[in-house]
């Protein structure tokens, strides 16, 4: 039966001859590892490929509903936490291994006539590689995808002429929302891979066209190997080595949950993509009206430089050491590439905080002189926009000082716009626009900037330290009942982000790590509830269950029992102090503080140390069964 199936493909599709072609080739130098890298480049591509259409029976792309199917997938869905790991690693190693096969086929020559077809189609494939990692980011719609693309797309609107068009085509409008994930949905989904597939394509047809380069010592080349089973077996075994290291960063290394996309919660520090790292911190070198220099000019001048490099170096010579220009121009490049990236990484934005405030009993209300400017104060501080304009000493240096705001003359409708809208004072603002603020929480940021003048020391955290803030005293819930399933329950918070809040709002009353003892007189217990360890009627090691049993404290308040509790429980939510992706984050905080992940995986299908031992056993039998196939098939005649 296999044999007349075999016949019967033959008679229609040149099989036979493609295998006894691959059987036969013969590689100048013989078989090598680093030939391997293009070939698991292309198996790196396919593990992508996979790995991205399984999560599109999952993946629900609206900014209302993204978050959540990409966080049921990952701790619901059996071995759904395994693809999306797969595929969020894979996507970082598919950009390391281009990197590595461009700077071999650089070293060693491989560029030069008659294959300069095959370079230029490799180097559209990495700036198409390039550009899958800008794309992709964005469509969990978590903070970290928000506010990297937010980043990255108003870096693309300082371009001269067709900046602010470009972006708002790639966004659909002047703000992120449902129009940028569908759009971005698309090209990375759809147009993008088919454009990469077919790339691809070409250049393994252009690479066939001349075959392998071999090494540049001439005595080496004229020895012969032969494409299998030699090279073949490192090419499978380096493709098996990369998928397990792939596999066990999934384990080992997840990748965070960084919360859902809050466009008023500015404490997450915005930074692209690593391999955008070095671009974000070499605009740094370029202030002002030299901004076009960085946005424009250096990758300009990169991408021609790669495109015109076979042009420019038409030597024969492929010797490294005979090559003493191009040697040092790799290395120079090289090396500011990786110092501007881990600098990039290493910084942070302007962040300047005078620590978080002294554990003790909250102020007795009193009434406030001037209420706006107050809540100005606080809300200028839950922004975050301390981490790029200064103030008092204090603060980022990327906007302009406002410490002296009220000297400068300017109208209240002028600063209300600059807030909703800062690109119509400035097309070239890096300012996110606030444009989600209510017209009362504008009013309140302006009088408080209006108020501003240098030498008066009223800043934010001053400001939150005055007498004034009123607490709400609402009705106790009972613990472990949870009315209403809130959206904050609905989402997997980022602990992270739930600490930096905790410091902000919860510190003074719930004490450090949420470890209380903070006096809190005319309660029962004559101390607010410590949080870690929580009271064992609302701990649960189910995620869903803990998180549900909180939910409602932070939505509602509470008040203490007691004949007249001096510290009452805020209601986040139903004032809005809090927006419902920030109490998601202090949720995960406060199960993070009991031992229990907020992400944690409900349904593994078989949980990830497990299978990681499982797969180390399969690559280790794998690789003794290649091992022993290519012995048989050299003792063949």
């Amino acid at each position: 039966m296999w044999t007349r199936l075999w016949r019967w493909i033959n008679e229609r599709w040149p099989a036979a001859a493609v295998l006894r072609e691959i059987r036969t080739e013969e590689i100048p130098g013989g078989a090598s590892v680093k030939y391997s890298l293009g070939s698991t480049v292309l198996f790196v591509f396919i593990v992508q490929a996979v790995t991205g259409v399984w999560q599109l029976f999952f993946y629900v792309p609206t900014v209302d509903h993204a978050y959540n199917s990409v966080s049921f997938m990952r701790t619901q869905v059996p071995f759904g936490w395994l693809i999306h790991n797969l595929h969020f690693w894979g996507a970082t190693a598919m950009m390391a291994l281009v990197l590595l096969h461009m700077m071999r086929v650089f070293i060693g020559g491989a560029y030069k006539n008659p294959r300069q077809l095959t370079w230029l189609l490799g180097t559209a494939l990495f700036l198409l590689t390039m550009s899958m990692m800008f794309f992709g980011p964005p469509l969990p719609w978590d903070q970290k995808g928000y506010w990297a693309t937010e980043v990255g797309t108003s870096i693309m609107g300082t371009v001269p002429v067709v900046g602010g068009w470009l972006k708002r085509v790639l966004i659909g409008g002047e703000t992120m929302g449902q129009l940028t994930i569908s759009r971005f949905f698309t090209l990375h989904v759809t147009l993008l891979p088919g454009l990469l597939a077919a790339l691809i394509l070409l250049h393994l047809v252009s690479f066939r066209r001349f075959g392998s380069v071999g090494p540049w010592q001439e005595a080496r080349r004229q020895r012969k190997g032969v494409f299998w089973p030699d090279q073949v077996y490192k090419d499978l075994l380096l493709a098996g080595f990369v998928f397990l290291i792939l596999i066990a960063l999934c384990v080992f290394i997840p990748p965070g949950f960084t919360g859902a996309a809050d466009p008023l919660d500015t404490t997450y520090m915005p930074k692209p993509e690593w391999n955008f790292l070095f671009l974000y911190q070499a605009l740094k070198l370029f202030p002002g009206r030299l901004e076009v220099v960085g946005t424009v000019g250096v990758p300009l001048v990169g991408v021609l430089l790669l495109l015109l490099v076979p042009f420019l170096d038409r030597r024969p010579e492929r010797n490294p050491a005979r090559r003493p220009v191009a040697m040092g121009a790799l290395f120079a490049v090289a090396a500011s590439v990786i110092v501007l990236s881990l600098i990039g990484s290493a910084s942070r934005p302007g962040v300047s905080r005078s620590g978080p405030p002294a554990a003790g009993p909250a102020h007795e209300p009193a009434p406030a002189a001037a209420p706006f400017r107050d809540e100005g104060a606080a809300l200028f501080r839950s922004l975050g926009c301390l981490a790029c304009h200064m103030l008092e000493g204090q603060g980022g240096k990327v906007g302009p000082d406002l410490s002296d705001e009220a000297s400068r003359n300017r109208s209240p409708e002028w600063l209300a716009e600059q807030i909703r809208n800062p690109k119509s004072h400035n097309p070239a603002s890096v300012m996110p626009p606030f444009s989600g603020l209510t017209d009362a929480q504008i009013q309140s940021l302006v009088d408080y900037l209006m108020g501003l003048k240098a030498g008066a020391g009223v800043t934010p955290q001053a400001a939150a330290s005055e007498p004034g803030a009123q607490q709400h005293e609402v009705s106790t819930p009972p613990a472990g009942q949870v009315s209403g399933a809130s959206l904050s329950m609905q989402q997997v918070g980022s602990a992270s982000l739930g600490k930096v809040l905790f410091a902000d709002s919860c510190r003074s009353c719930h004490g450090p790590e949420g470890k209380g003892k903070v006096p809190n007189p005319g309660s029962e217990d004559g101390t607010v509830p410590a949080l870690n360890p929580i009271d064992r009627e609302i701990y649960d090691p189910d995620p869903a269950v803990f998180v549900g049993r909180i939910d409602p404290f932070l939505q509602d308040g509470s008040t203490p029992p007691g004949p007249g509790p001096r510290l009452r429980m805020p209601a986040f939510g139903k004032s809005m102090g809090l927006t419902q992706e920030q109490i998601a984050n202090l949720g995960a905080y406060v199960l993070s503080l009991n031992g229990v992940d907020r992400g944690g995986i409900s349904r593994p299908g078989l949980r990830p140390v497990p299978f990681f031992i499982l797969a180390l056993a399969v690559f280790a039998v794998a690789a003794l069964v290649l091992a022993a196939i290519r012995l048989m098939e050299k003792k063949r005649p």
